[in-house]
């Protein structure tokens, strides 16, 4: 018999396909347990090795409660919307639809010859209509939903118009938009259908409203700010700039407090709630207003410092606030101008990073101080940003590095108000040292004291108030996109309307082209069957939009979030098109139980999708208000790049070990020409389809006769040519390989480089498994009984198996197999007593090859749900202890004795044995020294 795993892992593949090995039940007496993926995006690329990281440890997991008897529902899916399908359409006039498909294949594929114990019967892909239905329901359901305070919920909107409708809206505590003008009951039912809706929109938790987005020219859509790095958009790497405009937003901010609060129920990595608080930016202080000199206006600050007022010096605003164009005067205008176009130009995210640069500009203007009255100049600088607090801070030079330094540069004056420090070179921020001087009634106090008093003040005055902010903004949900999925929402008279529940989904529309149109409307603009008609309920062509009952639907489509912040619930029900979710499969499944993915999430769709469950919770319609147990981050795997070196301004690429003191440009080459000596295949370079013309006429020079390579670890990345296809490790090496060796680089969370050569020495022990069972005259175990070395060797790998799956600490786990595999093999074990269970306890990590093994042992069906094997302790129990029986120190022999054996005993059996009678040649020993359960020594 011999190991030929393609055949062996096709085998079995094809046989979990046909019998549904990992089908989930929604109703099974066994307990329930919930293994998911963070579904991939199908790319055209396909997978390479480090993407199945996470699925080998999920899977293991899955299989081994599977093993525990454990009713295990492990789906998978495909995040199938997204702009790089989308520039892919623009750049060839292929259907985004095709290319997704295409590349889901490939992705089912690569994904079934890795063995995963995946039910497929539950695949979801957002890009599916059936599948975002759902995401639209969901929005329809946010749309016609507001947050009430008292209650601490989202509810109905039709209750909140039944307050308006009997009182106004005076008493209403509400998460809404700021500014809301008041009115009485009788105003309301005045209003108009119109006027009612403006102002009800105001209080949705998804709402439209004009707002400052990261606009990428060059892609034709909004980013999230997650899509941008160094100031460019990750895609493509294009400049984008900040502007306004009416979009789609929801009211996650509603929530902030109830996202904070659900991180201590979780067990979720700490570095990942870490990031989530960050995010969050929860803050207590004061609101502050200060008036505008000259003008009618306001300033709104919020201040987490409300004692260090008088120190206030200068207002710095965000060069896109509201009031900058308001309040600057004549004479600034150019200079503010110029400032807020070069503002724009510059993401959040950058200007938040940039803490070296200073830049601002004077506004002319000036607030008036709420308790001096003294004037106080406005700035505006980059610093601040519009979306976070009210776009607008009180700067106090003397306790804020950041102001500090700005005043420094602009020569603001920087009053002390701190007793007995020296500001001098820098600002002051301990708060827990801070006396306060020069400030009036505060003199004297603690920080504490003084921001009890100066909030006390404020709200006597009635220019302030105590108050706690969020850092966590409402979410932009518009993209200016073709492939995503379409809102469910028509305009009347410039309202938007919600299309009724029964008529969804509402599909994508087939365009011409996938570019905005000529008037920068988005992609959908070129549709020319994009309205709706009230009448029939129906999606009708645009010519008809004159007709009485025929209106323009939403351009914009939802954001690559919309469609993962729920896919986790309807895998438990995916087939089901009358409702989300049954309530039978949502109680029975109730949570996931173990979520497994990407760091890089953090603050997107882990943010999102559980602001999503609470939202369904308040509704009712999930137990519970975070679906996610425990989530585990998974590290990367990082790949080895290879670089060839040319000369400066020539065609001439020196080997490594020539390039010392020349100036030389690195260049990425693919990893297949190099082989593991770092030695580049030159002739296969030239003879590269994509690459070959490059290097036609390149000159190479060698050392030693080869071109050697240099080398570095990096992210794994087709553009760096350093990927590895795990097609050909699973061709070479089988699968199996791959993923033991996958688990044996490294603890799961970290990160670490891949070398294929390493992958031998796992593929060497499944050989080496392999004969412990089989050799050329077939399968060689027997009903032989066990040794009490085998049952020692079996038991402690299943203790420290079960030990490291249920710490996920995989990589110890194949160390485990390596043991067991080289004692039994020493041990000459060939029982089945033994090498079944042991087949069970590899089954998780290598399923192949334990399946087959398990029907050569002759057993029927899978591997796949036998029981996981008992650990009993008493196999490790040692009863003997093998003496070093020593004289004058030097041990010459060992002796095994019973441990319980007296100190009496042990020294009568060692004085007789022949082996000691040897030693002694008839010389009576002077003494014998004997340590229970550890040496003896004779002396004499």
């Amino acid at each position: 018999m011999r190991y030929d795993f393609n055949k062996i892992e096709k085998k079995w593949q094809d046989y979990w396909a046909k019998n549904e090995t990992f089908k989930a039940e929604n109703n099974s007496d066994k307990p329930k347990f919930y293994v998911l993926d963070m579904f991939p995006y199908p790319s055209g690329a396909g997978l390479h090795v480090g993407h199945p990281l996470g699925y080998i440890a999920s899977d293991i997991y899955a299989r081994y409660k599977r093993h525990q008897g454990f009713n295990v529902l492990h789906p998978q899916g495909y995040d199938s919307f997204g702009l790089p399908a989308e520039q892919y359409a623009i750049q060839t006039g292929q259907h985004p639809a095709i290319t997704t498909a295409e590349n889901i294949k490939t992705y089912r594929r690569q994904l079934d010859q890795i063995g995963f114990s995946f039910d497929w019967s539950r695949e979801v892909r957002t890009s599916d209509p059936s599948y975002y239905k759902w995401t639209q329901w969901i929005f329809i359901q946010l749309f016609n939903s507001w947050y009430n305070n008292d209650s601490d919920k989202a509810e109905a909107i039709t209750e909140l118009e039944k307050i308006f409708t009997s009182e106004g809206n005076l008493n209403v505590n509400a998460v809404c938009d700021d500014a809301i003008e008041p009115f009485t009951a009788e105003d309301w039912i005045r209003f108009d259908s119109k006027k009612q809706q403006e102002i009800l929109l105001q209080y949705r938790l998804t709402y439209l409203a004009e707002t400052e987005v990261n606009w990428c020219p060059a892609l034709g859509t909004v980013l999230a700010n997650d899509e941008i790095v160094n100031g460019v958009s990750e895609r493509g790497g294009h400049p984008v700039i900040r502007k306004k405009m009416t979009q789609w937003s929801m009211r996650i901010s509603a929530y902030a407090e109830r996202l904070l609060q659900g991180l201590d129920t979780i067990d979720w990595t700490d570095s990942l709630k870490e990031s989530q608080r960050n995010w969050i930016g929860k803050s207590v202080g004061a609101a502050v207003t200060f008036n505008v000199v000259g003008h009618n206006k306001v300033i709104d600050v919020f201040t987490t410092r409300p004692d260090t007022i008088f120190g206030v010096s200068f207002m710095t605003l965000a060069p896109e606030h509201e009031l900058v164009a308001q309040i600057t005067t004549p004479e600034q205008k150019a200079e503010v101008d110029a400032y807020v176009l070069a503002t724009a130009k510059r993401s959040e995210r950058d200007r938040m990073a940039d803490v070296k640069t200073i830049s601002g500009a004077f506004t002319g203007a000036y607030a008036e101080h709420p308790f001096t009255k003294q004037p106080i100049p406005v700035w505006i600088g980059d610093y601040v940003l519009a979306g976070y607090g009210t776009g607008a801070v009180m700067s106090v030079p003397c306790g804020d590095q950041r102001d500090y330094d700005f005043a420094k540069h602009f020569n603001i004056p920087i009053p002390n108000i701190f007793e007995g420090v020296d500001i001098s070179e820098e600002a002051f921020a301990d708060k827990e040292k801070t006396i306060i001087a020069n400030s009036d009634f505060l003199n004297g106090m603690n920080y504490k004291k003084a921001t009890k008093r100066a909030i006390y003040e404020l709200e006597q005055m009635g220019q302030g108030e105590g108050k706690t902010n969020y850092r966590l903004r409402d979410a932009v949900f518009s993209r200016q996109r073709y492939w995503g999925e379409p809102f469910p929402v028509y305009y009347i008279d410039g309202m938007p309307q919600m299309i009724a529940t029964e008529h969804l989904p509402i599909e994508l529309p087939e365009v011409e082209k996938y570019l905005p149109t000529e008037t920068g409307e988005p992609p959908l603009g070129n549709a020319t069957k994009w309205a709706w008609c009230t009448e029939t309920n129906t999606v009708v062509d645009n010519y008809k939009i004159d007709g009485k009952a025929i209106f323009p639907l939403e351009l914009n489509t939802m954001p690559g979030w919309a469609g993962s912040s729920q896919y986790f619930n309807r895998y438990m029900d995916p087939q089901n098109d009358k409702e989300i979710f049954s309530k039978d499969a949502i109680n029975y499944w109730q949570q996931v139980d173990l979520y497994i993915g990407g760091s890089e999430h953090a603050t997107g769709h882990l943010l999102y999708s559980r602001f999503w469950q609470k939202f369904m919770f308040d509704l009712g319609l999930v137990p519970h208000d975070e679906y996610a147990k425990k989530l585990i981050n998974q590290g990367m795997i990082l790949g080895t790049s290879a670089f060839i070196y040319r000369e400066e301004g020539t065609q001439t690429y020196l080997s490594l070990g020539l390039i010392e003191g020349k100036k030389v440009q690195p260049i990425h080459v693919k990893v297949k020409y190099v082989n593991a000596s770092d030695e580049l295949d030159i002739e296969g370079l030239k003879a590269d389809a994509e690459f070959g013309e490059d290097y036609a006429d390149a000159k190479f020079v060698l050392e030693n006769g080869v071109y050697k390579v240099g080398r570095d670890v990096e992210k794994m990345s087709k553009s760096k040519y350093n990927v590895v296809n795990p097609d050909d490790i699973v061709s070479d090496y089988g699968a199996d390989s791959l993923r033991l060796y996958e688990m044996f680089l490294g603890p799961l969370e970290q990160y670490k480089p891949w070398n294929t050569a390493g992958i031998t020495g796992v593929h060497s022990f499944l050989k080496k498994l392999w004969k412990l069972y089989a050799d050329d005259n077939g399968i060689k175990v027997n009903d032989a009984e066990p040794t009490k070395d085998n049952l020692k060797t079996l038991h402690k790998t299943i203790k420290k198996v079960q030990e490291d799956i249920e710490n996920f600490s995989f990589n110890t786990s194949v160390s485990t197999f390596m043991i067991a595999a080289n004692e039994l093999t020493a041990q000459k074990c060939t029982s089945k007593t033994i090498l079944e269970p042991l087949l069970v306890l590899i089954s998780p990590y290598a399923p192949h090859i334990a399946e087959e093994l398990w029907s050569q042992l002759g057993n029927n069906g899978s591997i796949a749900t036998v029981p996981f094997p008992e650990f009993d302790a008493s196999h490790l129990v040692e009863s003997s202890k093998n003496y070093p029986i020593s004289f004058n120190g030097k041990m010459r022999f060992t002796l095994e004795l019973p441990l319980d054996m007296s100190k009496e005993d042990i020294e009568k059996t060692v004085l007789a044995h022949e082996k000691t009678q040897e030693q002694l040649a008839g010389r009576t020993p002077k003494k014998v020294i004997v340590v229970p359960g550890k040496i003896v020594n004779i002396v004499g």
